[in-house]
């Protein structure tokens, strides 16, 4: 079937955080909301359906995972991204950020390092100092538009106190997808220093023309075996809400490790839609993918043509995968809490800001384009009159 991704929904009056919650959390409640990662699309047709049907059965007990979720992940991984894993690999958790928690929490001990590449998804540092553990920051280098690994830094920071290392893989807000050559670098220079990786690659199916995501466990099974791979359907389906995520963790002892942190958090049972969503996204939803890949790439090009004839101060990091744009607006002379309040007050956008990211996103934003191409029409537009009244005051 074809989908309509220009249709627009109404999502106030939802408990939508993104719609919902701007006042509480931006100040203002008369923005536009182009920030949180959660699309405003409806889900694949037969993952309705599944869900109606569920619903419609009437009781809602105490669910498990039944063999065929386990065939849809796994028929998933193999069909989508070439990655054979096996179902005693898969470990239930309710979303990915509370897995790095528990990671956290089951394979290191308080003031024990951990390393990111800044600029990241701001949990990425969260979870590790909720925890009591220090981060260790391997800052990535923005040359010529593009974000890249700055590996003797990388080497220079190993010690042995050094546990883990978290891998944003597609990254988030830059929008790489790492090649084959820069996950093998970072992959041996962790066993060089008995450092386990967590690949976090809840973006991985959201991958644009050109280019392909490679799960770092699939590289080798030296690789598979020291590391953990973060998956969820939350952000590829945008069903975020029902707080399923797939770990996947082909080491046994690591695995049971893990399961044991579960385990002590009464952690072992699932949202019983979430189970009905997952499987049914995994099984039917390629076509309703292929289709909002399209229209995804349809919005990159909006925007940055937009952008670059009508907004030339800003210039577009171009994403590799995402529905997320990394924007660099250092060209409007205004520090990063200047941007923002001017962004809010002037633009009426809501958009991440950079800063919030770590080091190297001062004075960038991350947009976001998974949205009906008029609404991301209204927020490029509401930013250009901003920019454009601030350069008449200017002159």
């Amino acid at each position: 079937m074809q989908y309509n991704f220009d249709k627009v929904i109404d999502r106030f009056h939802t408990a939508s955080v993104k719609w919902d919650e701007q006042e509480k959390l931006f100040g203002q409640k008369d923005l536009l909301p182009l920030w949180v990662a959660d699309m405003d699309f409806q889900l694949p047709a037969p993952v309705l359906e599944a869900m109606r049907a569920r619903v419609d059965h009437g009781i809602f007990g105490y669910t498990e995972r039944p063999e065929s979720y386990y065939e849809a992940v796994i028929g998933w991984m193999q069909r989508r991204h070439g990655w054979q894993i096996q179902k005693e690999w898969i470990c239930y958790c309710p979303g990915v950020v509370p897995a790095l928690s528990y990671l956290v929490q089951s394979f290191t001990k308080p003031g024990e390092k951990v390393m990111i590449q800044p600029p990241v998804y701001p949990p990425f540092s969260g979870v590790v100092t909720a925890n009591g553990r220090e981060v260790v920051e391997n800052p990535l280098k923005y040359e010529d538009g593009r974000l890249t690994m700055d590996f003797d830094d990388m080497r220079s920071k190993m010690d042995p106190d050094v546990k883990l290392f978290i891998l944003c893989n597609p990254h988030n807000p830059g929008g790489r997808v790492w090649t084959r050559e820069e996950l093998t670098e970072l992959g041996n220079i962790c066993m060089e220093n008995n450092v386990m990786v967590i690949s976090d690659e809840i973006h991985g199916d959201l991958v644009l023309k050109g280019h392909t995501h490679i799960p770092f466990a699939s590289i080798s099974e030296e690789f598979a075996q020291h590391s953990i791979v973060c998956t969820a359907p939350s952000k590829t389906f945008n069903m975020a809400g029902l707080q399923t995520s797939n770990i996947i963790i082909a080491n046994e002892e690591w695995r049971n490790a893990f399961q044991h942190t579960l385990n002590i958090l009464s952690l072992r049972l699932t949202n019983t839609f979430g189970v009905v969503a997952t499987e049914s996204a995994y099984r039917y939803g390629d076509e309703w993918l292929d289709q909002l890949l399209e229209y995804l790439q349809g919005n990159l090009a909006f925007l940055t043509s937009f952008i670059e004839s009508r907004i030339p101060k800003i210039k577009v990091v171009q994403p590799e995968a995402t529905y997320l744009v990394w924007l660099d607006c250092r060209e409007l002379g205004m520090d990063e809490k200047s941007l923002q309040r001017f962004l809010l007050t002037q633009a009426k956008v809501a958009v991440n800001q950079g800063y919030t990211f770590g080091q190297g996103g001062e004075q960038f934003i991350r947009l976001n384009i998974a949205c009906p191409r008029s609404i991301l029409e209204e927020g490029l537009k509401r930013i250009e009159q901003a920019v454009n009244s601030l350069q008449s005051v200017a002159n």
